[in-house]
């Protein structure tokens, strides 16, 4: 299912999904978390992203192990290997971070349409959401960087 589509991997096809959503979670996450009178405006798109942000870096993910495990079938080994390795460890950081900004964000929406709760929760939930968006980020960067210098790097 993750490997590929008419002879192409389907990494290379999905993992653009993560590289737009996850920085748009992160960008709507944090604007939900701070600017209280924008919350009723942005919060439809900050769920739909909760959603796919997560969701676009499980597929690539997965279709990510399957292209290395067949690039390790063809004989990949030495600094490929070193920086696919790395490649990958940066994106199931990026899987986790996104998935658990995604469950957060989702758990303030939910309280918040529920009526509210107190103060320091929301504050608490938005620390949260805040650390969770940097840390979000940051992976998805390291993870196309990395990514990309296994593709077009010198190595």
């Amino acid at each position: 299912m993750f490997d590929q589509v008419n002879g192409l991997p389907v990494h290379a096809l999905v993992l653009h999904a993560a590289v737009i959503f996850v920085p748009l979670l992160a960008l709507g996450a944090i604007v939900y978390a701070l600017i209280g009178k924008w919350r009723p405006k942005i919060e439809w798109a900050v769920v739909l992203l909760a959603v796919a942000a997560p969701v676009s870096t499980f597929v690539a993910k997965e279709s990510g192990e399957k292209l290395y495990d067949r690039l390790i079938g063809l004989g990949l080994s030495g600094k490929g290997k070193e920086i696919l390795d790395d490649h990958m460890g940066f994106g199931s950081m990026t899987f986790w971070f996104s998935l658990a900004l995604g469950i957060v964000t989702l758990i303030l929406v939910f309280l918040n349409r529920r009526g509210g709760l107190p103060k320091i929760a929301e504050w608490v939930l938005a620390a949260a959401m805040v650390i969770l968006a940097v840390l979000s980020g940051y992976y998805v960067f390291r993870t196309g960087d990395s990514g990309a210098t296994a593709v077009w790097g010198q190595y």
